[in-house]
């Protein structure tokens, strides 16, 4: 083996060093101990993170040990073999106090290698082998400095190199042990024949065409990967500087802060507005929201009754606001918002705090996405003194938006006496957290539901000082959870995390506690809103709906029945989640007659608890 290669060698593992003149059965042993800890690793990478800490970590100290003590020559192999070694001892030493620090110094380690590599391409060795171990660098290099954009995937993506690495080198080492136990070692004599010699000048030549091919590969694949990094960021929501609250704002809450015209595409019938107020968050601590107000074209004469809109889940990152995206103030994203504006009603949708204006997101918090919905009313009244707003309102939400809106109306007589709320409509409400939390997860897990339970436990964390992220979550699997929440279902970057909630596996989820018990199981119930609300009340669901079980409608139908709740109701066969709120759907007529009706104070059904 050349000097290089031996170099190369050593730094990609400190264990060829210690057994390269070992006896064969030792081989074979160690082998199959490395294999079995690489199979452990690629099978179980969030189990196996303490394994993975060990292995690379006492690797890299030994890796630097033979280093320096290998006579290393000139200032930069002494600088690398002192480099692994700190990085070795990082990793041992912060493995039992957490096992945060891993992912950064898996990524340190990938981009020490690298350049290590990198010197000695300069330095020494056949143009083929400089060549494979400059591009060997490069790569290790670029995935290093990548692991530091996507932190979340770095432990599981490096857990799955290392423990492949692993296994292959395991392998190798069986390998060597066998075929030492089989037969001796075949020395090469100096009176070799003229046909050995052309042999091994074929094999030499092979080798160099692997070994350049090789190197092709490692650049095309250094290159995808910063490609698709490209097109990752590219694909994710852009806050522009709207939502950037100055440093003073207006006291109280309810006050306009800005407003801006909306970058989107506008509805037929009305002109949209995009504003910055101050609200509160659930713990009635100050905060700032944004929101669309959208205004018919024509409105008659007078005060203009209101609809308060609540949008369903759109993630839980402040990129995620409705208002960023395109098609939000659309008939597609708002239900029978073109009779509405007909109608000459404003409709006034909240992001709720924490989306769009920084903050932590409400989501499934009650009071926290109330909150938000009834300020954005009353800045809206601010806007301009052309426009005047009726006391008159009626709130309607889908899933998320619809526990919005049954707080909205709960909260709506003591946060906002201004406000009149007329009715409420819930298009398949999320009305109660914990019985939706329990339902789904009496079900086998997966990455879907890992992402979405993400999305309830961290704001759920920020929100309450007693609901504790990491008494829920898995060791070391902090800020896997923390970044899943930081992308939104509608950009490319979502599949990183349910690539990453894949890749922990079924056998041991990231969430190690019941999500249901102690403060988190304490706090949604609180946050349920099955009580009367005393106005009238339109439900409606899907009999399809593969998100909220149409079992917990029913149920939530008969609760407010038995407490003589006037509630009109209605279940839409072959309808799924999405599909009630949508053009062309049989229940937008229901909706608007319905909300018609209220404004009108004219008689119509609004109790149908004697269907049921």
């Amino acid at each position: 083996m050349s000097d290089a290669r031996r170099r190369l060698s050593r730094r990609w593992s400190a264990l060829p060093a210690l057994v390269r003149n070992a006896p064969p059965r030792v081989l074979l042993i160690l082998g199959v101990v490395v294999v079995v800890l690489g199979g452990l690793i690629v099978s179980r990478p969030l189990t196996s993170l303490v394994l993975l800490g060990v292995y690379v970590g006492a690797s890299a100290v030994v890796m630097g040990v033979v280093e320096l003590t290998g006579r290393p020559s000139g200032w930069w192999a002494r600088g690398v073999a002192v480099a692994w070694i700190l990085a070795g001892v990082a990793v041992l030493v912060w493995l039992g106090r957490s096992l945060e620090l891993l992912p950064s110094v898996l990524a340190v380690l990938l981009i020490i290698g690298g350049l290590a590599t990198i010197g000695d391409a300069l330095t020494r060795g056949v143009p083929s082998s400089r060549v494979l171990a400059a591009a060997w660098g490069a790569t290790q290099v670029a995935f290093g400095v990548l692991s530091f954009t996507w932190p979340d995937v770095t432990v599981l993506v490096l857990a799955l190199v290392f423990g492949v690495r692993t296994i292959v080198f395991g392998i190798g080492m069986v390998a060597q042990g066998v075929r030492g136990i089989r037969r001796p070692r075949v020395r090469r004599t100096p009176f070799d024949s003229a046909a050995a010699v052309r042999r091994r000048r074929v094999r030499r030549r092979w080798t160099a065409g692997g070994r350049y091919a090789l190197s092709v590969l490692l650049v095309l694949t250094a290159a995808g990967g910063w490609w698709v990094n490209d097109w990752l960021q590219d694909g994710a929501p852009v806050v522009d500087a709207f939502y950037d609250p100055p440093a003073e704002v207006p006291g109280g809450h309810g006050r306009l802060i800005r407003s801006d015209s909306y970058n989107g595409r506008a509805p037929q019938n009305g002109d949209v507005t995009r504003i910055l107020y101050t609200t509160r968050d659930a713990v009635s601590r100050p905060a700032v929201a944004s929101a669309l107000v959208i205004v018919p074209k024509d409105p008659p004469p007078g005060p203009r009754p209101v609809v308060i809109w609540n949008h369903g889940t759109t993630g839980v990152a402040q990129g995620c606001a409705p208002s960023l995206r395109d098609a939000t103030a659309t008939r597609w994203a708002i239900p029978a918002l073109e009779q509405a504006l007909k109608a000459g009603w404003v409709v006034v949708a909240s992001d709720f705090s924490g989306q769009g204006a920084p903050g932590t997101y409400p989501y499934l918090i009650g009071k926290g996405e109330a909150r938000s919905s009834l300020d954005a009313v009353l800045a809206t009244a601010e806007l301009s003194t052309d426009l005047v707003l009726s006391p008159d309102t009626v709130v309607w939400g889908h899933s998320q938006g619809g526990h919005a809106a049954l707080w909205t109306t709960a909260i709506s007589e003591e946060y906002a006496p201004g406000i009149d709320v007329l009715g409420t409509a819930a298009i398949a409400p999320v009305a109660d957290p914990k019985a939706l939390a329990t339902e789904l997860l009496s079900g086998p897990p997966n990455a879907l539901l890992s992402v979405l339970t993400s999305w309830v436990l961290v704001p759920y964390s920020e929100t309450y000082a007693d609901v504790h992220l990491d008494d829920y979550i898995a060791e070391g699997s902090r800020s896997i959870v923390l970044e899943m929440t930081q992308r939104c279902p509608t950009e490319p970057g979502v599949v990183v995390s349910v690539l990453t909630a894949l890749g922990v596996g079924e056998e041991r989820p990231l969430y190690t506690a019941d999500l249901t018990e102690g403060a988190l199981g304490r706090r949604l119930e609180e946050n349920a809103m099955t009580a009367a609300l005393g106005t009238p009340m339109l439900i409606a669901w899907g009999s399809e709906d593969e998100v909220i079980p149409p079992r917990l409608q029913e149920d939530y139908i008969a609760k407010l029945c038995a407490e003589g709740q006037p509630v009109r109701w209605a279940t839409y066969a072959g309808y799924d989640h999405l599909r009630p709120l949508l053009p062309k759907s049989r229940f937008l007529p229901v909706l608007y007659d319905w909300t018609k009706g209220l404004f009108a104070r004219t008689d119509q059904v609004v109790d149908g608890c004697g269907l049921r």
